[in-house]
This record gives C-alpha cells, sequence and structure tokens, in this order.
C-alpha cells in the first residue's frame, strides 16, 4: 500500500504530457526516493506495538471484543482492503481466490513448471511452492522466468520456514511470500516451557524477531511483493506456546506480533492465515483474529484452509466444516482446500466452496430472502471459546420393553434413513452389514460405527412377519426405529419411537398411538417461541431439526438452538439433512458446510441424512454421516489420520506411503495418526496425534508418541511396522476382526 504522504510528491500537471511508461518508472523512482528519507522503525525497541490482550491494556485502549463479521442474521462479506499479488487481487472487493501447492521438488524446475501450467490451466489463481534454501530460491526465479515466456503470468508464493535470509533472494522473483511466525525466526521446536516470569520477558525478544523480520518486509514494501502471514496451529513457536498455550488466541497473538513488524515499515500488503487440521480450532482463530481487526481497525483479507485434511471424502468434509463456516460468515477472501493428493484434484472442491459461498452472499437476491424470512432472533454465540450444547439421553423406564439408552449416543447420534424392502428375507442380513452392525449367527449386534436409530417412513405390513422380525432383531439390540405418527395409526408397530410436528404434538398433548413407546418432534425453524415453550411438557426424546423450504438453514438452525438455550431446554437435537444429490464429493462438501457450521459451534447431538434418490447405498450415508461427526470432533469411530497434502520438502512418497499407513492401522477408533512428509509442521501437529510418523532425511523416518520423538531414523522400508509396534507398545493396538464365512452365515440364517 502506498503512503498516502507520498501522494504529495506527485502534483497532477506532471502526470499528463508524460508517456505512461515514462510515468511509471518516474512514480517508482519517486516512491523509492521517498520511502529512502523515511525513518522506519529498525528495532523491536522502535515499534508501536498493539497493546497485550493478556495485560488487558488492549480491552483498555480498544474496548472488549466485540463483531467477528458483518451481520449475524445474514451473509455479508467482510470488508477489507485490497492486496495485490501480481495480476490477482485479494479482498472484499475481488472473487474469492482459489490455490493450491505444488507437489515437485523445486530445484525441478522442469517438473514444477508442468506441474503449475497444469493447475493454472485446471483454473487456479496462484500456486505456491517450497524453497528451502537457496537452490530452491535459484529455482524460483527459472521457474518464474520459464512461465512468462510460455505465456502463464500466475501468481507463485514461495513458502518459507527458517530462511529469513533466502527470503529475501526469493522476493526479487515470486509475487508472494509465505512466512511461518512459528518458525521465521523462532524455530525451536523443543516443547519445552519456558518460564517467563512477566510479561516484560516475554516481550523482550521481540527484538530478534524484528531483526530477522523487517529486512524481509522492506524488501517487499520496495518491490509491492505479497505476504502471507500465515500461523499453523502445528507450527507455534515455543515461546507463543509457552505464554499462550497451544491455543487459538496463541495463534492470532503470533500474527499479531508479525503485523505490527509490516505496519511499522507502511507495509500493508499483506493477508492473514490461521491453519490448523483441526476445524475447531481453524474456526476460533480465523474468528479470533477477524473480532481483533474490526476492535483494531484492521482490514486484512484472509486466506482460508484446514491444514492437513487428509484424502478423498473425508478430507474433502474435514475442509468444508472449517471453510464451509467461515465463508458462511463472509470470512474469507481466498481459499485453498489441501488434500493429500495430486494438487490438480484441488481445484475441484476449493472452487465449489467458493461457488457455495458466492451463492449464500444476502447480495444474491435468493439468499437475501432465505435470510430476512428467518423470524428476528439474538445471537449470542461466544466465538472466544468452544463448547458444546448439554444434551440429556433418553432414560429408561420400568415398563420399557427395549433398551431405549441406545438410542441415541453421548458423543454424537446417526440416525439412518430405510424403507420396508430392505427388511425382506433375501436383503435383510445385507442390511445389518450396511447399518454396521456385527452378526451371530444372522442375529444383529451393535458395534462401534453402527446406526443408533432408523427413519422408517412406512412400515411392513403387520401380515409380513419375516419383515417384522428383521425390524424386532435391531429394536432388541437397543436400535431405535422412527416412525411417522400418521403411520404407526395406520399400522402400529410396537416399541417405536412416534414422529410428529411440533404443531401436531402440542395439538395431540403428546398422546403417542398405539405400541409407540417415545416421541420424537420435528422443528422447521419458523414456529414462534411460544410453541417452542410447549416441549418440556411433551418430554420427546429427541428433536428432528429441519428447517422448512424458504428458509435460511442456518440462521433459522442457529435460531433454535437460542431459543433452546433461553429454555434450559436438554433435548438432543439431530440436523435432518434430507438431500437429492447424487455426487459423493458434493454430499460431503455440503454436509460440512450446512451441518458442520452448526456442528463445529457445539449446536447439535447428531446427524440424520436422508437421500430422496437411490444414489448412494446405507452403507455409505451411514459412513459419511460418522466422518462428519468425527470431522466436527465428537464422535470418533475410526483411526483418525492428521496427513499433509504434500508439497517439495516431502521426503517420500506421501499418497502411497499414506495408503499404507491407513491400510494397516484403520481400524483402530480412538487412535490419531499423522502422517508428515518432513520437519516443518511434524512435530507440532503431533500435539493433535497419538502418534506421529514424520519425514526427517531421504529415506529415514522418526515415529512420535504425542510430542516426543520415540524411534529415529528408521528405514522408510520399515517405518510402517515400526509404527505398527509403537501403538502396541503403547497399549492402544487391536487385531483385526476376522468376518464370518459367508457360506456358514447363509447356512446359520437358513437353519433359522
Amino acid at each position: 500500500m502506498t503512503s498516502s504522504a507520498s501522494s504529495h510528491i506527485f502534483p497532477c500537471r506532471f502526470m499528463s504530457p508524460l508517456p505512461t511508461f515514462l510515468l511509471t518508472m518516474f512514480i517508482a523512482h519517486a516512491q523509492m526516493a521517498f520511502q529512502s528519507v523515511v525513518e522506519y522503525p529498525k528495532t523491536a525497541d522502535d515499534i508501536l506495538w498493539t497493546p497485550s490482550w493478556k495485560s488487558g491494556g488492549r480491552d483498555e485502549k480498544y474496548g472488549d471484543l466485540g463483531q467477528y463479521c458483518e451481520d449475524l442474521s445474514k451473509v455479508i462479506r467482510r470488508k477489507t482492503r485490497t492486496v495485490e499479488c501480481g495480476p490477482v487481487k485479494f479482498g472484499s472487493e475481488h472473487p474469492i481466490v482459489r490455490q493450491t501447492m505444488a507437489t515437485t521438488d523445486t530445484s525441478d524446475v522442469k517438473g514444477t513448471m508442468e506441474q503449475v501450467m497444469r493447475c493454472a490451466d485446471k483454473g487456479f489463481d496462484l500456486v505456491r511452492i517450497t524453497v528451502q534454501g537457496k537452490r530452491e530460491a535459484n529455482a524460483a526465479a527459472q521457474i518464474r522466468e520459464g512461465l512468462f515466456k510460455k505465456g502463464y503470468d500466475i501468481p507463485l508464493c514461495a513458502d518459507m520456514h527458517f530462511q529469513p535470509v533466502v527470503s529475501q533472494l526469493v522476493a526479487d522473483a515470486l509475487e508472494k511470500i509465505r512466512i511461518n511466525p512459528g518458525n521465521f525466526a523462532d524455530g525451536r521446536k523443543d516443547f519445552e516451557d519456558h518460564i517467563y516470569e512477566s510479561e516484560s520477558d516475554y516481550i523482550s525478544e521481540r527484538s530478534y524477531l524484528a531483526e530477522a523480520f523487517i529486512p524481509l518486509v522492506e524488501k517487499c514494501r520496495s518491490l509491492n511483493r505479497c505476504m502471507r502471514i500465515g500461523t499453523n496451529h502445528g507450527s507455534l513457536s515455543s515461546r507463543v506456546l509457552s505464554f499462550y498455550g497451544d491455543t487459538p488466541r496463541g495463534m492470532v497473538e503470533s500474527a499479531i506480533e508479525f503485523a505490527d513488524m509490516c505496519r511499522s515499515q507502511d507495509y500493508h500488503n499483506f493477508v492473514f492465515s490461521m491453519k490448523a487440521s483441526n476445524p475447531l480450532v481453524m474456526v476460533q482463530g480465523y474468528r479470533l483474529l477477524a473480532a481483533e481487526q474490526y476492535r483494531l481497525g484492521w482490514d486484512y483479507p484472509l486466506h482460508l484452509g484446514v491444514t492437513e485434511a487428509g484424502e478423498g471424502e473425508d478430507g474433502r468434509m474435514k475442509s468444508a466444516i472449517g471453510i464451509g463456516t467461515l465463508l458462511a460468515d463472509g470470512i474469507g477472501d481466498t481459499i485453498r482446500v489441501s488434500l493429500t493428493e495430486d494438487p490438480e484434484y484441488e481445484y475441484e472442491p476449493c472452487n465449489r466452496l467458493a461457488e457455495i459461498a458466492e451463492s449464500q452472499r444476502s447480495s444474491n437476491p435468493e439468499a437475501h430472502r432465505l435470510q430476512t424470512s428467518v423470524p428476528s432472533y439474538a445471537d449470542l454465540r461466544d466465538i472466544t471459546s468452544f463448547e458444546r450444547r448439554t444434551a440429556d439421553l433418553p432414560e429408561q423406564q420400568l415398563l420399557d420393553k427395549v433398551d431405549v439408552r441406545g438410542f441415541l449416543h453421548r458423543d454424537g447420534s446417526v440416525i439412518t434413513s430405510v424403507t420396508p424392502e430392505m427388511f425382506t428375507p433375501e436383503n435383510v442380513q445385507y442390511l445389518y452389514k450396511s447399518l454396521g452392525c456385527k452378526t451371530a449367527v444372522g442375529m444383529p449386534f451393535k458395534d462401534v460405527a453402527t446406526s443408533d436409530s432408523l427413519l422408517l417412513r412406512t412400515v411392513p405390513d403387520k401380515t409380513d412377519y419375516a419383515a417384522r422380525t428383521g425390524i424386532r432383531r435391531l429394536q432388541d439390540v437397543a436400535t431405535g426405529i422412527i416412525v411417522p405418527a400418521e403411520e404407526l395409526e395406520n399400522n402400529p408397530l410396537q416399541d417405536a419411537v412416534a414422529l410428529m410436528t411440533l404443531e401436531d404434538a402440542v395439538w395431540k398433548n403428546g398422546q403417542l398411538p398405539e405400541g409407540a413407546i417415545r416421541l420424537a418432534i420435528t422443528i422447521n425453524g419458523e414456529e414462534p417461541a411460544e410453541l417452542f415453550s410447549q416441549i418440556p411438557s411433551l418430554n420427546p426424546s429427541m428433536i428432528l431439526l429441519q428447517p422448512k423450504h424458504g428458509l435460511s438453514s442456518l440462521y433459522a438452525k442457529r435460531r433454535t438452538f437460542e431459543i433452546l438455550k433461553s429454555m434450559d431446554c436438554t433435548i438432543p437435537v439431530i440436523h435432518h439433512f434430507a438431500t437429492d444429490i447424487d455426487d459423493s464429493n458434493e454430499l460431503a462438501l455440503q454436509l460440512g458446510t450446512k451441518v458442520g457450521s452448526l456442528l463445529s459451534d457445539g449446536l447439535g447431538d447428531g446427524i440424520l441424512i436422508e437421500p430422496t434418490s437411490n444414489s448412494f447405498s446405507v452403507d455409505y450415508v451411514r459412513t459419511t454421516a460418522f466422518s462428519l461427526l468425527q470431522g466436527c470432533r465428537m464422535r470418533n469411530t475410526k483411526t483418525e489420520f492428521v496427513s499433509c497434502p504434500s508439497c517439495g520438502r516431502t521426503l517420500f512418497d506421501l499418497q502411497e506411503t499414506t495408503a499404507k499407513i491407513q491400510d494397516a492401522t484403520g481400524h483402530l477408533p480412538g487412535v490419531t495418526i499423522a502422517v508428515m512428509g518432513c520437519i516443518v509442521n511434524g512435530p507440532g501437529e503431533m500435539a493433535d496425534a497419538d502418534f506421529g510418523y514424520v519425514g526427517t532425511l531421504p529415506g529415514k523416518v522418526d515415529l512420535y508418541y504425542g510430542k516426543e520423538v520415540v524411534r529415529k531414523s528408521i528405514k522408510e522400508n520399515d517405518a510402517v511396522d515400526g509404527l505398527v509396534d509403537l501403538i502396541k507398545d503403547y497399549g492402544m493396538w487391536k487385531d483385526k476382526e476376522k468376518e464370518e464365512e459367508e457360506e456358514e452365515e447363509q447356512e446359520l440364517i437358513a437353519a433359522a
């Protein structure tokens, strides 16, 4: 950003007669001359730092932390300045920028150029490349020149860690520099607590940060290069970890510190990012930073991303939970979906999330109509902390013939939609398997990832003994069978859960149809608050929340949760997601965006996905629902993998290695394994994992338990087996279960 003072040295009378190229040269030299006479701070002592959050000085000067987005009832994009990056512009006045990262070795100039061109042809606006040292810096210059010669002006961003001097070299060639506050100057990753007797002790260490960072800022300002101050939850410096802890607040304060140094040099051509592998941490970090920018009067754009999201639908869903939640707040100006796949495959989910965001904005007439149709309410969410709503599970009563306590799960429930045809003798065993049940002699039993309850809109006829037996066997293992009340009135089913709208339940005074033992109610988000007040007297076991057509799903649901909270209502609320989507990737993105945006705020106790077509199997819908809950850090039903997306620093074939590790360890629910291609984020991300597999040297791997390296320099060929042995040593291993032979099972079924 050009200093406002510098504009006074360019009188208008000089501008018209000069040819454009001469005028441009004149302005550039004049700016440099102006900057050369301005005395910018050179040391930490000279910088005007943002007042401390921890001491309360910031509150005293700027007031309490307030808004974090433009509007709490409509999607309005957060207003930002424009940041230039070659031909691309970031900011609220411009389209969301789609970007990715090359996975090639940057020193491979030809290979990197080819990959960047493929990414540009796919539609990306910017590509990031790794720069580890001078060799890669020189290669980056060749790549930039080579791309220009081939007609590609797509901006390149240098990903910098540990190398302040090299970052200045690469700034001569590339349009953007990404620096990591956690290791740009402070790369200590010892995880030892550094005791600070006072805040002044912590502040005193800023001197070496300024010494390392200010020269790069000066270079970027003089060349009008773009910068990303990219904080990563997994690579906070030991200094920040010791003072603020491994927290979103620590991420924000680390970024503000580096922004203060940029601002001290009158350099404003930068963006922020607050990445984390945990979507909940990522969302809170970005919201805190946005709120601090409002309070401080700053307007820098934000780059969004969930780092180490993984691959496939899980990686897409985890990214959608984090990125989609923030875009629905109007926060975010550039995005990257980090997948453990080739970078070209990141474009579709990245572009789709941007399209969804654009369709949600209140500037879109249809979106505006949906958002303004939601009855007014007070949004009292606290974005500075995370707390999941309290929900009480169904309680067992003396006369209950089935165990109703299993109808829902304390960590998040999955309800699956099924049809009567699935209970026929030829289909029922397949249905049990699709629902995640174990079977023994043809009888189903619940497992770690079995559907808790089923939605059955029509019931098999009472004369269909075989189908009803199949249902009964599920009820006997604590599976709830939810059926619309009007269906039960015509075709009773013993021990069913009757489903009614809130209006009908109030009108019927909660009276259940014949055979039903519990009530579930449907809420559409438009009901008046007075009607909500009737819910406690109805004593429903659960609420299915499905906003009606014509209302914004996000705001109708937020309104519902605010009303329930004001009533101290602890009835479990299940998000009911009915959809005609027929593409698995689209389903993951929509679920992450539309339901994950509520679960990431602790709003909701489970998910019911009800496809309106036959595009997905029952098994796929069930596992997708569990993936959503696990991505939102609710119910852990399979091994959680924190897998980096690969880059030029990666020291092994990440996709192949990740596949091997998943095959060997993917059956361990409750265990989190981080697979990191290099040391940059590796040790930090161990904080969010039980075990870590980190590349350290070509062909060598270190294995971690938590934050601690426990086995060093293992040969890559032996490392997966070494990881399995490590998991066994810490008592978290179990052998894969052998499934019964199909022929034996069929014989037992036939004999039953």
